[in-house]
Parts: structure tokens; C-alpha cells; sequence
């Protein structure tokens, strides 16, 4: 039989595709390989420090770490017996770092497993806490409920740590209950606890933070003004926790009268924090930020902002005396104010700099910063840049009160602006 060219051709390009298929059936087996022996090496892995480190390069490694998660997920289903709890406990880590949710709730049982066994109550706690927070974190709500159910239900020694966390966890299980809409369902479980025990103001924090769920604003002010009073009067603090106290809920008050828009009032939460904390750059910041965000006292706003950012420089250089001045970073929330409140006196050309600078950071590239942005672009006659600054902040924008409202402007300004 006679054998075309193009027949030969043929059965070259077959044996070609033949050989390619094995050999990348055979780099996914060694890759595989790689990944489980990396898994496996976890078990070696013991101490503080030593597991800090391997979790630090862990995360470096996003996309490796992912990899390995599948493969060591995979290989323990088979054998669970194949991770130790130093193991399993990192893994349920990285998994939780990576968003990888079904493996990090994997390995997180498994770890509480393996403790029990142990009969090490402490271990046990570590990994529901783990899990809860795994959960809430990623508001798989529903799923952090029914964790929370689960270990109140477990009984532990009394005064170790199972029952030594119930109070918080039962806390934390209230706060998701209001997070899945069932306000009035968590504010009963509240009432009770301040019925059952009503010198314990923690439990009115509680109350004012389920109210803030169910956007109960001014009464979750209310309640917040009534734990000052009575953290105050609560002779069994310290004058030195009182006042760490006193500061945190007046902070979380002032927030809640932005959302208010009782501007007056928020002013009047941070000077307070301001006359016991002058060099205190958030507060600076605040303060700075809610005025010039209103177009009010605009010049006082900007020197609060520039303070802010010049103490927390200082902060930042005292705390690490090695890094050089080529190195530092200004805090890319403060840049947005200063930009901000440059661009309200009409000064978009020296905003923009520090705008586009606070854009750099991850953690800033939020709506409300690109809408920023967006404007002083407008105003410097770049439209089209403003244009895409606004599409990204969409982009970035979360399911927030803030950000809904927000993102409604936002979509009136692109449609008004889009070139035709």
C-alpha cells in the first residue's frame, strides 16, 4: 500500500499531539508530586514561630498554595490520618487567607477533630474560632450560624477554654444573625442578655451594634451614649481601661453621625478624642476628612489632614528606624483627604498627585476614592480618564450602605458624562 505525503504528514502530527498529551499528562502528575510533598512537609513544621513563618510563605505564594490546598485536601479525604494538627491547622490558614472557603472549613474541622481527640480544649477553641471567622469573614452567614450553634452546644470543663468562649461566640452568633435580616430575632436574643445580666454593659455594645445592622441608627446612638455613661461609672475598671473604652465607643459614635449626617455632632465625638489625643493622626484625619467632605471650615480641615499625615510618618519611622526615607509610604487614605480637601477649595491640579497616589494601594481602591478621582480628572477638563476612574470605582464597589448610595451618583455622573 502506498503511503502519501500527506499521509505521512498526518501520522506525524498524530504522534506529535501523542507525545505532547503525555508529557503534559506527566508534568500534572509531577506537579501533583511536588504539591503533596509540600503538603506533607507541613507535618514538620512545629512552634510559634516556626508555623508563622511557613504561613507567611504561604501566602507569598498564591497561586502554589492553591495547588497544594487541592492536592492536600484531595489526599486527606483519602487518608485523613496523613496531616497532624500543626498541619491541618496551617492549612486550614492558608486556605482562609487564599478565599479558598470549602478547603479552609475542611481543614478547620478536621484540626477541631484531631484536638478533641487530644482531649486539648484550648486547640479545639483555636480552630472553631478559626472557622467562625472564616465564615463571617467571607459572610457565609448562614454556615458562621450554625458553627456558632455547634459549639455552644459542646461542654467543656468548667472555667477551660470551651466555656471560657461561649460568651463570645454567643456574641458573635447574635451579630450574623442581624446580618442575614433577622434583627428582630438577634435584638430578642440581646434583650435577654441584658435582662439576665444588667450591670454587664457589653451587652449594650451588643445592642448598639445589632441596631446598626438593622440601620436603627439613631437608637444605636442612643444605646452607645448610655455604655459612656455607664462605663464611666463602673467602678470595677481601671481609670486607664474606662478611658481605652470610653475612646473606642465615642469613635464608633462619631461614625455613626456622619451616617446621620449630623456633621456637628461627629465634629464634637472627635474633638473630644482630639483633646485627650492631639498627635492621634485617625482622629486628625476624621475630623479633617468630615469637614472638608461638606465643603466646611476648609483651611482648619486641610491642617488637620497634613497633621495626620505628618504624625503618622513619625509613627511609622519610630516603629521601624531601619526603613529609608526612598521606602516610606503615606498612608493612602490620608493622601485621598488631602486630595479631597485640596480639590474642595478648587485646587484639582495639586489633588490630583496625591489622588493618583492613594489610587496605588489595594486597600484604598475603593468607590468612593476613584470617585474622587474621577471628579478631579472632570474638573482638569480629562474626561475621558475621569470616565474610566468612575468604571473602576464601580468596579469596587461592595454591598455597603455607603457604597450603594454612592454607586447611584456615580452612575448619574458617567451617563452624564459618557461621550456620545
Amino acid at each position: 500500500m502506498r503511503t502519501t505525503a500527506r499521509g505521512w504528514i498526518s501520522w506525524i502530527v498524530i504522534a506529535l499531539f501523542v507525545a505532547v498529551a503525555a508529557t503534559a499528562t506527566e508534568s500534572r502528575a509531577e506537579d501533583q508530586d511536588g504539591a503533596k510533598a509540600q503538603a506533607l512537609a507541613l507535618n514538620d513544621i512545629s512552634g510559634a514561630k516556626a508555623m508563622q513563618g511557613m504561613l507567611e510563605k504561604l501566602m507569598a505564594d498564591s497561586a502554589g498554595t492553591k495547588k497544594m490546598l487541592a492536592v492536600a485536601q484531595a489526599t486527606s479525604k483519602e487518608s485523613p490520618d496523613k496531616f497532624n494538627r500543626n498541619a491541618t491547622f496551617l492549612l486550614a490558614l492558608a486556605a482562609e487567607n487564599a478565599k479558598e472557603v470549602e478547603a479552609s472549613a475542611y481543614f478547620y474541622r478536621l484540626n477541631a477533630k484531631q484536638n478533641l481527640r487530644l482531649l486539648s480544649e484550648q486547640s479545639v477553641g483555636k480552630a472553631y474560632e478559626g472557622l467562625i471567622r472564616m465564615y463571617a469573614k467571607n459572610k457565609k452567614y448562614a454556615e458562621c450560624e450554625k458553627v456558632c450553634t455547634e459549639f455552644l452546644a459542646m461542654e467543656g470543663e468548667e472555667n477551660e477554654s470551651i466555656e471560657r468562649l461561649k460568651p463570645l461566640v454567643l456574641r458573635h452568633m447574635i451579630l450574623v444573625i442581624a446580618r442575614q435580616g433577622s434583627v428582630d430575632r438577634a435584638m430578642k436574643k440581646v434583650d435577654e442578655l441584658i435582662e439576665e445580666q444588667p450591670r454587664n454593659w457589653l451587652h449594650r455594645v451588643l445592642k448598639a451594634e445589632v441596631q446598626r445592622e438593622g440601620n436603627k441608627l439613631e437608637e444605636a446612638a442612643k444605646t452607645y451614649l448610655d455604655v459612656i455613661d455607664r462605663v464611666g461609672k463602673d467602678k470595677r475598671l481601671s481609670k486607664e481601661d474606662s478611658t481605652e473604652f470610653i475612646d473606642e465607643y465615642r469613635y464608633l459614635l462619631s461614625g455613626l453621625y456622619v451616617d446621620l449626617e449630623q456633621i456637628d455632632k461627629a465634629a464634637e465625638q472627635l474633638k473630644i478624642l482630639l483633646a485627650r489625643e492631639p498627635n492621634n493622626s485617625t482622629y486628625n484625619n476624621d475630623l479633617g476628612y468630615i469637614w472638608a467632605d461638606r465643603g466646611m471650615n476648609l483651611p482648619e480641615s486641610e491642617k488637620l489632614i497634613r497633621k495626620a499625615i505628618e504624625d503618622d510618618r513619625k509613627a511609622r519611622r519610630k516603629a521601624n528606624l531601619e526603613t529609608k526615607p526612598e521606602e516610606e509610604h503615606d498612608n493612602a487614605a490620608y493622601l485621598d483627604s488631602l486630595g479631597w480637601v485640596l480639590f474642595k477649595q478648587g485646587k484639582a491640579k495639586e489633588a490630583k498627585p496625591h489622588l493618583l497616589e492613594a489610587v496605588k494601594e489595594k486597600e484604598t481602591q475603593s468607590l468612593e476614592v476613584w470617585d474622587h478621582l474621577a471628579d478631579v480628572h472632570l474638573a482638569l477638563g480629562e474626561k475621558a480618564e475621569a470616565i474610566a476612574a468612575w468604571k473602576k470605582g464601580l468596579a469596587a464597589a461592595t454591598e455597603s450602605k455607603r457604597d450603594k448610595k454612592r454607586k447611584t451618583a456615580v452612575e448619574k455622573k458617567l451617563e452624564a458624562n459618557r461621550e456620545k
